[in-house]
């Protein structure tokens, strides 16, 4: 038997997948790495640890299911898209550490570029809103703020990627510099239309373009792994930035259907099909993924803290000692008491894009308990994907049927169930919620002919767990109202 081995790079782990021609799991390793926070507001990793801890479980997903290179059909790559990492193409080590999307330290520079009258024709041209969350911003701020960084930028010394594009290189010995389309359609300097870099962007960002990685489709043969003795040989076939990876998994390749990935943030994605939708409702437009000469785009929405506030919960106020625990915390209270938690840490992402709102729980009370405040915290990731629901039907005038999720925090079945009942529609949950990884594994096999066209990865087995909406509506817009109302005072906490 043979499998393909995909590479799952996110915001706090690096992960490998064995998947079998059914697109079951065979096996899995994780490593968690540093979380780097220098500044408030600020977020960064080191991407040796980052590569260090890919390879690492690669190998022991390998070691696990007791196959060999040999018995690699393909290596696929999905990964956090918009995390920024430069580095000296004659040394290969970074100038300075991968700036996570997460990052708001270009907050300002983002609010003077706006002023300066640039976001129309940036949105036009790349379907993005001007914000810190993508590539372009952070790249002008190593050049600008790391000791003789902008000279070897204008000497052809550096390379910048986002971490599909780091792997690659670090897989390959340095030998190639790619990224595929889904990447590049994340960093803000790339023309959907024309599905190239855009010079004018390249200079108004102050970029040279011999900084930025060749882009190619999401299924191709790159290159084969040539600088890891035990996987040298085998073909890295398969790049997607996880979210659209997800949406592929989710096998969401007609216009309409819709998955949500509950992960660090949320990220909601319908795919639009071959037509580039934009959006007026502040979402953004990004390609899905790029097959041959033939290019899907979607509709995106994105939250920046969704799982991340459970993780805040434990790590920050120490009510829960694992993730795992927020569940039978917030079931130990009947409803949230009247308290609502708008965990905006590091602003709110779509459709406010409110770089300078804080995070804020409302209606605290003496009465207020622990399990109150898990329970907000769980409810706040569904309305802000309801948040974000609203914002696509708008757009694309295309009522929801049901929600396909994935992700870690979907084990949460009360989470699932307050997701269905606020959004109104069916949530579906796959068995196999490693959607992100399968469909990195897709695009890959796809490229080596390990699955037979999109037709016969559409056919293979998935079971299903449907959560059907209870609340009255009328409770539900209750409900809603409140949130709004909570959104509405975190906004504009901080000042520019």
């Amino acid at each position: 038997m043979r499998y393909i081995l995909s590479l799952d790079q996110g915001t706090t782990s690096s992960r490998a997948l064995l998947f079998d021609d059914l697109g079951a799991v065979r096996s899995v390793a994780q490593r968690e790495f540093q979380q780097i926070f220098p500044q408030p507001g600020w977020v960064e990793h080191d991407p040796e640890e980052i590569a260090a801890a890919q390879i690492a479980v690669a190998l022991e997903a390998l070691s696990k299911a007791r196959v060999q290179a040999r018995d690699i059909a393909a290596i696929s790559i999905t990964n956090q898209r918009e995390t920024t990492i430069v580095w000296d193409r004659s040394t290969g080590k970074p100038i300075y550490n991968a700036i996570v999307w997460q990052d708001r330290r270009t907050a300002a520079f983002c609010e003077q570029l706006k002023t300066q009258g640039h976001e129309p024709r940036i949105q036009q041209r790349t379907g993005l809103l001007i914000d810190a969350y993508f590539s372009a911003t952070k790249i002008s701020w190593m050049l600008e703020n790391v000791p003789n960084a902008r000279q070897l930028a204008e000497a052809g010394r550096l390379a910048f990627g986002t971490v599909d594009t780091w792997l690659l290189w670090k897989l390959t010995g340095g030998r190639v510099h790619v990224t595929d389309a889904s990447n590049a359609s994340r960093t803000m300097l790339f023309n959907l239309q024309a599905g190239q870099w855009d010079s004018e962007l390249l200079e108004l960002f102050r970029v040279p373009e011999s900084m930025v990685p060749v882009v190619r489709t999401s299924s191709e043969v790159y290159a084969e792994v040539s600088s890891v003795p035990d996987l040298n040989g085998i073909p890295i076939a398969g790049i997607a930035g996880d979210q659209q990876s997800a949406l592929f998994g989710q096998r969401c390749t007609s216009p309409g259907l819709t998955k949500n990935t509950y992960g660090t943030g949320c990220f909601m994605l319908q795919s639009t099909g071959k037509r580039a939708v934009a959006s007026s409702n502040r979402l953004v437009t990004t390609v899905a993924w790029k097959i041959g000469d033939h290019t899907d785009y979607a509709l995106e929405g994105s939250v920046f803290v969704g799982g991340a506030v459970v993780q805040w919960l434990r790590d920050g106020l120490g009510i829960i000692g694992s993730s795992s625990d927020v569940e039978a915390l917030a079931n130990s209270v009947s409803d949230n008491g009247g308290v609502f938690f708008v965990p905006a840490f590091v602003g709110l992402g779509a459709p406010h894009w409110d770089s300078f709102a804080r995070g804020a729980i409302f209606g605290l009370t003496r009465g207020s308990k622990a399990g109150h405040i898990a329970r907000a915290a769980l409810e706040s990731i569904a309305y802000q994907v309801a948040d974000l629901m609203d914002a696509v039907q708008t757009d694309t005038n295309t009522p929801l049927q049901e929600l396909r999720v994935d992700g870690g925090a979907t084990a949460n079945d009360a989470l699932m169930q307050f997701q269905a009942d606020i959004l109104g529609v069916p949530v579906v949950r796959p068995s196999m919620t490693e959607t992100t990884a399968l469909g990195a594994a897709f695009l890959a096999g796809l490229a080596v002919g390990f699955w037979d066209g999109i037709q016969a990865i559409s056919e293979l087995p998935r079971a299903e767990c449907r959560f059907e909406p209870r609340l009255p509506p009328s409770r539900v817009r209750a409900l809603r109202e409140r949130w709004d109302e909570a959104v509405s005072r975190t906004k504009s906490w901080e000042r520019p």
